[in-house]
């Protein structure tokens, strides 16, 4: 893909999703997180039923008056996307729906005046963005994920994970975009969500959760190689998906904001914040 193409290709992502997260996005995103904690705002005169751990001591004393601390919540998030590039989500289909899905949150962000950052992995770290703020920001990212061109075959969701877990030591929120073809990730993941707000999200492709009866079927893994050879003769099976806690399943063939909209109002009303 040329400079020219990709600039097209950009822009025609840009005005589509930045148009969902104005119109569909920005309110359930905003109400569904809190910040990082309380700041202070201001200070005043002390009333009746004011909590006395909230006294200013040292005001207090110099004004010979009691005045009390006001605090409001510190709004400002700090939001990583973790994206699984794996030669299993390389497929056009998932492809246009991940990048997409990218930026819906990088703009949504963005409108909430939030920092948010990417990491990009296969088996290794392959594109690293750091926190930033505004479109010029937003727009990198989706170019870094048009742009990059994947030799790994494996996925380590782990090993990204834990990369995160040493750059970003304040609390933040960490989406997970993979479709989770990989092992021994769950500890991980479990380290992640005792620091940070983690929101694992699966994308599946309908195509490959079926195998129709009556066929062989010669299947490849597209991440090792390996060829397994199926035989079905009685029925369609339908091909189980591993159980995540709390994640996100999106389809390529759905309305992907639909379903973060849901998702999100769900997880609101259950105090999940």
């Amino acid at each position: 893909m040329d400079r020219k193409e990709l600039l097209k290709k950009i822009r025609k992502i840009e005005i589509r999703t930045s148009a969902l997260a104005e119109e569909l996005f920005v309110g359930k995103y905003h109400s569904c997180f809190k910040g990082n904690g309380m700041e202070f705002s201001d200070i005043r005169r002390y009333e009746a039923g004011d909590d006395v751990k909230r006294i200013d001591w040292k005001t207090s004393a110099r004004q010979r008056k009691t005045y009390v601390k006001e605090y409001q919540e510190e709004r400002e998030l700090s939001i990583y996307i973790l994206v699984d590039v794996s030669l299993s989500n390389s497929f056009a289909s998932k492809k246009d729906l991940i990048t997409q899905l990218i930026a819906t949150l990088v703009f949504s962000a963005d409108k909430n005046n939030d920092r948010f950052g990417a990491i990009l992995f296969s088996d290794k770290i392959e594109k690293f963005v750091k926190l930033g703020k505004g479109k010029n920001h937003s727009l990198s990212i989706i170019e870094a994920m048009l742009k990059t061109e994947i030799e790994s075959k494996g996925t380590n969701i782990s090993g990204a994970l834990n990369y995160l877990n040493k750059i970003q030591k304040r609390k933040g929120i960490v989406f997970l975009i993979s479709d989770f073809l990989d092992e021994d990730y769950e500890k991980s993941m479990r380290i992640i969500s005792k620091k940070h707000d983690l929101i694992p999200v699966r994308i599946l492709d309908r195509k490959f959760n079926e195998l129709p009866k009556g066929v062989l079927f010669n299947l490849k893994d597209s991440e090792t190689d390996e060829i397994i050879t199926v035989g079905n003769f009685k029925e369609n099976i339908m091909l189980q998906e591993k159980e995540i806690d709390n994640v996100l399943d999106i389809y390529t063939d759905e309305d992907y904001v639909k379903s973060l909209i849901k998702f999100f109002k769900k997880r609101s009303s259950r105090g999940k914040l």
